[in-house]
């Protein structure tokens, strides 16, 4: 259901609905070696640092037109970080008409914070197979607003700011808001398909799949690599230097990760 500016104007008050978009993100390496691993972790933590990740939420709350309000963040040991932030509702009559236009939003530019009534969060988790050589880098990331203000503007800048193979995205709107007659608007804006706000270029790069109850506004979408090249997946080695056996042993192990992040299930 879409409303006008003018429209929205004619609520009884506030508007009440939560919108929450959760971005999971996966990267996905092959280390050969203990010390190939430790030196990965290593290189994760530092790209994905409570610093930068500051960085990157501060660009979300600009992006969906909120104002930082507090901020929380922490490194972790051994490896991991968190942000959160808690973040307010831009006035209306300053923002801009395309702050609440559900759309994928720009690509990046060039930690926790805290929303009022809002708030963007982070969280890092670095992992690696006991023994098979893989190691996996998990990112979640939540932006929750309530408002007019829309978490989907948020999207397109997310998925360019992680290295990604695999993407898991969930989009839900909670409880109602009434116009001025009292009507409740259970959704005040149309969505199918959470792949409604993602560019043409970047869907073309993935395998997709829905799972959508549209009854209860919840809209999930998985995405995955298409293109695989070994060298983009090792750790402190290249393709070159392995042997045609290795090579394709490697490749199972990292196909088989990929796919059982994707259908969320161990595959034998």
């Amino acid at each position: 259901m879409s409303l006008t500016p003018q429209q929205r104007i004619e609520l009884h008050g506030f508007n009440n609905l939560t919108k929450s978009l959760s971005f999971n993100m996966y990267d996905i390496c092959y280390t050969r070696t203990k010390r190939e691993r430790e030196a990965y972790l290593q290189y994760i933590d530092e790209q994905y640092n409570a610093e930068r990740l500051t960085k990157i939420l501060k660009n979300v709350s600009d992006i969906i037109g909120a104002h930082v309000l507090n901020i929380a963040k922490q490194d972790y040991e051994p490896q991991g970080a968190s942000v959160t932030l808690l973040v307010s509702e831009g006035p209306v009559a300053e923002a801009s008409k395309e702050v609440f236009e559900e759309s994928p939003g720009p690509l990046p530019g060039s930690v926790v914070m805290h929303l009022d009534k809002s708030h963007i969060t982070v969280h890092t988790y670095p992992e690696f197979h006991p023994d098979e050589g893989i190691s996996t880098f998990r990112a979640d990331i939540d932006v929750s607003t309530c408002g007019e203000i829309s978490p989907l503007k948020a999207l397109n800048y997310l998925i360019h700011s992680f290295d990604t193979d695999i993407m898991i995205m969930d989009y839900r709107v909670r409880g109602f808001t009434r116009d001025i007659h009292g009507h409740k608007l259970f959704i005040d804006h149309d969505i199918n398909s959470i792949q409604n706000y993602i560019p043409e270029e970047t869907k073309s790069q993935f395998d997709m799949i829905d799972a959508n109850i549209y009854q209860e506004n919840i809209f999930h979408t998985k995405c995955k690599l298409k293109q695989f090249h070994l060298n983009n997946y090792l750790f402190g080695c290249k393709e070159e230097e392995l042997s045609e056996e290795d090579r394709i042993l490697i490749t199972a192990k990292l196909t088989q990760e990929m796919n059982e992040i994707f259908y969320g299930k161990n595959i034998k």
